[in-house]
């Protein structure tokens, strides 16, 4: 693109700072939205389909799956073939989704729509953040903040979003609901984004093709997907019959892909990243517990208040809110603290906090009151802004300027395969029966992960500056 053409870019741009960064911003919260209004949707859905919770939570465990792979898989893509034909290719199929998953014929049709949104939404977030990247180059910090309100906003508040429309609309309305979203973002983008530099896709050389078949390192993603894939099918055998050949292929899949990626010229994920920078591997790690610790809240417990205790849709999603509210209200005040602190001592009080959240489960009964419900949920909710920021946080102190994409890539990644794990612990407790006593035995589990969360924590240095 020429110089002056850029130049007119950034002008308008800036013009229209905050109308650009809500076209990006509705089409980001997507995902997040999507992955959390489900949560509540589940125990209909179970009657619906007559599942058990191992089987219904495939729906949320094949999505994070798809999100995990899509999102550094269409990064490149859009990097290759334009931001902007992404963002709006995402949006698309988001809407297609979203259409046809109502009219669902059976439950693996259901599963086949929910990952076609998934790649979807899983287009949308890398591409919305290169445009940003590459347009606004003042107060980036600022935008970037600006957008995580409306995706962490959009995946807090997602529960109780889905609990009124349940009351209102049965299940089928988690899905319509997107496209007031997906419409604003859509007309926008067309009008406000800048336009993609034109690729010569059809010329004799076919360059620009072979050049995307080789950074995309087809054979890794398939790698990949298939050691996931197979891990996932033999955990969520525990809980039932044991797959025994799943995870005999998961190993080997495993295996190979090791060899693959290590001798790979341009990886689908750079392993030897994790060796080389153990600080930045425990960060990840960290994160995954972390997620594994909230999503198991965040999705077990309201099939417990529907199924045990009987509330509503719209009252399990009112509840929730102890979890979502307390996550958005101390955000900015963890970004204070992580700034003059660093992010040692903000984490160290969430790890407290998710184990002492997770142990309170051991005195619940089925007539605890509301109120007792709420302080539970509180205590854990405290602990997710937190985190979130903290972690965010480590992640820029330990890793070197120039991978940081490659880096936040692998953070988004890690923040799904916590969420997978929850679905297979909660697959292997909630599978054949939910009681009290099950989410007791649940509570011992989150405990013993919120003491790794306070020893990885101790291990970050004691005060770090965000770079």
């Amino acid at each position: 693109m020429p110089q002056h053409q850029n130049s007119r870019y950034y002008s308008k741009i800036n013009q229209r700072r905050y109308l650009f960064l809500v076209t990006i911003a509705l089409g980001v919260l997507l995902n997040p939205l999507n992955s959390s209004m489900i949560s509540v949707a589940l125990t209909r859905l179970q009657h619906v389909f007559h599942l058990n919770f191992t089987s219904v939570s495939w729906l949320i465990s094949t999505y994070y799956l798809a999100s995990a792979i899509a999102q550094p898989v269409m990064g490149k893509i859009a990097d290759t073939l334009g931001r902007k034909r992404v963002f709006l290719a995402g949006l698309v199929l988001v809407a297609v989704s979203s259409v046809t998953a109502p009219f669902a014929p059976s439950f693996g049709w259901l599963i086949a729509l929910r990952l076609i949104q998934s790649i979807g939404s899983g287009a949308i977030y890398p591409a919305g953040m290169g445009i940003v990247r590459q347009y606004i180059t003042q107060g980036q910090a600022q935008a970037l903040a600006f957008l995580a309100v409306f995706s962490s906003g959009a995946a807090a508040f997602g529960p109780s979003i889905g609990g009124v429309l349940m009351h209102w609309g049965d299940w089928p309305s988690i899905f319509w609901v997107n496209f007031p979203f997906i419409v604003a973002s859509l007309l926008l983008a067309v009008w406000i984004l800048p336009s993609d530099r034109r690729q010569n896709l059809d010329g004799p050389d076919r360059e620009p093709i072979r050049a995307l078949i080789q950074k995309l390192d087809v054979w890794g993603i398939i790698l990949f997907a298939l050691a996931i894939i197979m891990s996932l099918l033999f955990l969520l055998s525990l809980a039932e019959t044991i797959k025994w050949w799943s995870g005999l292929l998961a190993v080997a899949s495993i295996l190979v892909f090791y060899v693959w990626e290590t001798q790979s010229q341009m990886p689908f994920i750079n392993l030897r990243m994790f060796r080389q920078n153990m600080a930045f591997t425990w960060v990840l790690l960290q994160f995954v517990t972390v997620n594994t610790i909230f999503y198991s809240i965040f999705f077990g417990m309201p099939t417990y208040l529907q199924e045990v205790r009987q509330f509503s849709p719209q009252n399990t999603g009112l509840i929730m809110l102890c979890v979502a509210g307390f996550g958005v209200i101390m955000a900015p005040i963890a970004g204070r603290w992580v700034a003059l602190s660093g992010s040692r001592p903000p984490l160290l009080l969430a790890g407290f906090c998710m184990t002492i959240g997770s142990t309170l489960f051991l005195v619940l009964h089925n007539q605890s009151p509301v109120w007792w419900l709420a302080i539970n949920l509180s205590v854990l909710g405290f602990s997710n802004g937190f985190n979130n920021v903290g972690l965010q946080t480590a992640l820029f102190q330990v890793t070197p300027q120039e991978i940081i994409s490659a880096a936040s890539g692998l953070f988004q990644t890690a923040r799904y395969m916590g969420t997978i794990l929850s679905t297979v612990l909660l697959g292997v407790l909630f599978g054949n029966h939910l009681s009290t006593h099950e989410v007791r035995l649940l509570g011992i589990v989150l405990a013993a992960l919120g003491l790794c969360v306070i020893w990885m924590s101790w291990r970050l240095p004691k005060k770090c500056h965000n770079t």
